[in-house]
């Protein structure tokens, strides 16, 4: 009996003592947190809570009407850099308010964009974490004949170009997201956007369509081999193990 006990006492010193693993999350609008009186807007890196294993722990440092400029200069990124740890993991996504003519927050595509991009990868790096780029997710703007325009540009091309020479992972969210918005159409696609009685906003997501979003990057993570797919846990999240379909994803988010 005594040796029973010991033994679970070790297995559970063991499992206190499992240290947690980390990812960083640095963005804008399209990614962050949002104040209860936004609701129901919010933020794919809240979304990704309801995905990760048991010991990961999600620090969403995504802030609203950021760029890659003025999440440098406001010091967020130092906060995350002084946090890091080795094994964590830095996922970025900027270029929304990086194409706005605001002095405080514009950058060249291929300028000052790529640099502030490669600046995340190599202090990520320099600390033992693991960055992961991605692009915009889309806007939903529909032309009168139903396809979606292009409003992010040469910031695409461009992150994927970073990803593509410093050799980190990179996740096409704005590709993953047009496709899931052009499925779903016209009129089905305002369900995973911020869209109500008093509000019909095309570029922020609802709590839904977040936890829809972030389901879909966890897959494309799970593709791409990254490290970080170990620490996805899509069984335990409410899409689980199932083939997603437009259908389901309306259906879905039109219960409750």
């Amino acid at each position: 009996m005594k040796n029973c006990i010991l033994v679970m006492t070790l297995v559970l010193m063991a499992c206190s003592n499992t240290k947690p693993v980390n990812i960083w999350m640095i963005g804008d609008s399209t990614m962050a947190a949002k104040k209860a009186s936004r609701l129901p807007e919010s933020g794919w890196g809240e979304g990704l809570k309801a995905f990760v294993t048991p010991n990961t722990i999600v620090h969403n440092h995504a802030a609203s009407g950021r760029s890659t400029r003025s999440f440098i200069e406001e010091g967020r990124w130092q906060n995350v850099v002084d946090s890091l740890q080795a094994g964590d993991f830095v996922i970025i996504q900027f270029g929304h308010n990086d194409q706005k003519p605001d002095a405080k927050l514009h950058t060249e595509p291929y300028g000052e964009f790529v640099r502030n991009l490669e600046k995340f990868v190599r202090e990520s790096e320099r600390s033992g974490a693991f960055p992961i780029i991605c692009s915009s997710i889309v806007r939903r703007h529909f032309t009168k004949d139903g396809k979606l325009t292009d409003t992010h540009g040469d910031y695409i091309l461009a992150a994927k170009a970073v990803a593509a020479n410093l050799e980190v992972p990179f996740v096409d969210m704005e590709h993953i997201t047009r496709t899931l918005v052009t499925g779903l159409g016209v009129e089905n696609s305002k369900a995973i956007y911020t869209h109500t009685a008093h509000k019909a906003d095309d570029t922020h997501l609802s709590t839904k369509g977040a936890r829809v979003v972030a389901y879909f990057f966890a897959r494309e993570v799970q593709r791409v081999n990254s490290s970080l797919a170990r620490y996805l846990d899509l069984q335990e999240a409410r899409f689980c193990n199932r083939l997603i379909t437009h259908e389901l994803i309306t259906s879905e988010l039109n219960q409750e």
